[in-house]
Order: structure tokens, then C-alpha cells, then sequence
């Protein structure tokens, strides 16, 4: 305990730790009312049965029908429906299905490029409330391949894991008079987390519709995205297309000629 009264806080020092891959997860899809979908077409005397039991494609059905009111007219299939829409660009529809997935083990260098899309919605890790003493942190393929990069990588991380935690440590005697720990904590660490490499792992909760999702799959899917959100891309275009295969069946997975993998499809920017 200091001589203000304030008890001291340990530093046990973890070994590092690193991680080379991401990880997604979906967590949150739409569901549909089919009683008030109901009350609808009944209300305007049509009838309207699809034949997927999708939610998501069920809504972008619904939706791009209500343009026309073409409920029981047309194409048959949600398949054919959705493709059409695929086909001539109506993208606004594709609006209306939304699914919200939760990124880990990416890097500070990932989230930078990710909250560029603007049309996602995004809630990150706090580095001003969560301790960063021990974080993981991301290790590029690049370095991590080659035995002397790797080891400049990791008296890098080191070096400034043990600035953090000696910047934390004097910040909070700094703030000693401040008689709210968790304010006392939060200062210390948003001043302290400056030194904090772009390797730093965080977490990141994004939700977005299925014309976001595809904008994004196309763009970071491709050979001239970065290695890391490349990734990520081919993973959230793994889930999305077994969890909405008529809004994101049109892709496919390319082999390059030095093994990595990238996204095309035919129907760009809809």
C-alpha cells in the first residue's frame, strides 16, 4: 500500500503471447414476423408464398416485391428473384438483410483498415478500460516465416509491453489523488496504451447488411488486399454464403500461383 492510502497494484509478467490466425463468429442474424407478413398480404388482397426458409432472403424477397407489388407475379423461385436483382444492380435491397458477426485475434493494423466501410457498424475493445499488459498479439506470416524477423518482431512487442506496463504503473501514482480507481485506471491507460504497437490484438463486434457484407468481401477478398483482412474476408464470405447462399452464392474462391486465395464474382458493386 502507498503512503496516500492508495493499495499498489502487482505486475506479474505473462509470457507472450501470439496469435497468427483470426477467428469469426456469427453471432446475431434477422428473424421474421410471419404473422404481421401475413396481416400484410391480406390486407392488399395478395397472395405470396416463397420457397426459402432463409429470414434474410425471405425479407430481400419481400422487400424488392413491395417496389412492384408483384406478391405471387414473376419469378417463382427466391433464387431467381434475388439473382435478378443481383443481375441488374438493384443492391438496395439487398439492404434489408443484416447479420452481425464478432471478429478476434485481428490486429489494431486490421480494425484501421476495417473502419474504412463505413456503412458497417462497429463496437471495439476499450484500450482506455481494459488492461493491456498481457494482450496477444498478431504476428504476420511475413515475419514470423523467417527465424531473425521473427526475433526483431518479438524484442519489438517486448519492448514495448514493458514500456506499457512501467507507463501504467507510474501514471497511476501520477494520478494517485484521483479517488475513482476505475477513473484512475483509465487514465493511466489511455495515455499508456500511445506506445502500443499496431500488433496489438483486439476485438471487434460488426454488424452490417448483406450489401455492406458483399462490398466488403469483394474489396478485402481481393489480390491487392492486405494478407490479414484478406483473411477475414474469406472467412466471413465462408459463413455468409452457407448462411444466405442466394445473396452470396455468385462468389468463388480462387487458388493465386503462390497459394493464397482470393474472391471473384461477376456481379461486382450491386
Amino acid at each position: 500500500m502507498s503512503g496516500d492510502g492508495h493499495m499498489a497494484e502487482a505486475v506479474v509478467e505473462q509470457p507472450l503471447t501470439i496469435i497468427r490466425g483470426p477467428r469469426v463468429y456469427l453471432v446475431g442474424r434477422q428473424v421474421v414476423d410471419a404473422p404481421t407478413v401475413a396481416t400484410f398480404l391480406s390486407d392488399h388482397g395478395v397472395i405470396w408464398k416463397t420457397d426459402t426458409r432463409i429470414p434474410a432472403e425471405q425479407l430481400v424477397e419481400m422487400a424488392g416485391r413491395a417496389c412492384y407489388m408483384s406478391y405471387g407475379k414473376g419469378r417463382k423461385t427466391n433464387r431467381e428473384f434475388i439473382g435478378h436483382l443481383i443481375n441488374v444492380g438493384h443492391g438496395s435491397v439487398l439492404e434489408h438483410a443484416v447479420w452481425s458477426l464478432l471478429f478476434t485475434g485481428v490486429s489494431r493494423s486490421f480494425t484501421h483498415e476495417l473502419v474504412r466501410h463505413r456503412h458497417f457498424s462497429y463496437s471495439q475493445l476499450s484500450q482506455r478500460y481494459v488492461d493491456e499488459s498481457e494482450s496477444p498479439f498478431i504476428e504476420p506470416d511475413a515475419i514470423a516465416d523467417d527465424p531473425e524477423t521473427h526475433e526483431i518482431w518479438v524484442q519489438s512487442v517486448e519492448a514495448a509491453r514493458r514500456a506499457y506496463r512501467a507507463l501504467v504503473a507510474r501514471l497511476q501514482e501520477r494520478f494517485r489523488d484521483v479517488p475513482d480507481a476505475t477513473l484512475r485506471r483509465k487514465l493511466a491507460r489511455q495515455a499508456a496504451r500511445s506506445v502500443l504497437p499496431n500488433a496489438t490484438e483486439t476485438k471487434i463486434f460488426v454488424t452490417g447488411n448483406a450489401r455492406a457484407w458483399r462490398h466488403f468481401i469483394e474489396l478485402r477478398g481481393s489480390e491487392h488486399a492486405e494478407v490479414e483482412i484478406r483473411t477475414v474476408a474469406l472467412m466471413v464470405l465462408e459463413i455468409l454464403r452457407q448462411e444466405a447462399p442466394n445473396l452470396f452464392g455468385d462468389y468463388e474462391v480462387r487458388q493465386l500461383p503462390d497459394g493464397t486465395k482470393v474472391v471473384f464474382t461477376e456481379h461486382v458493386k450491386v
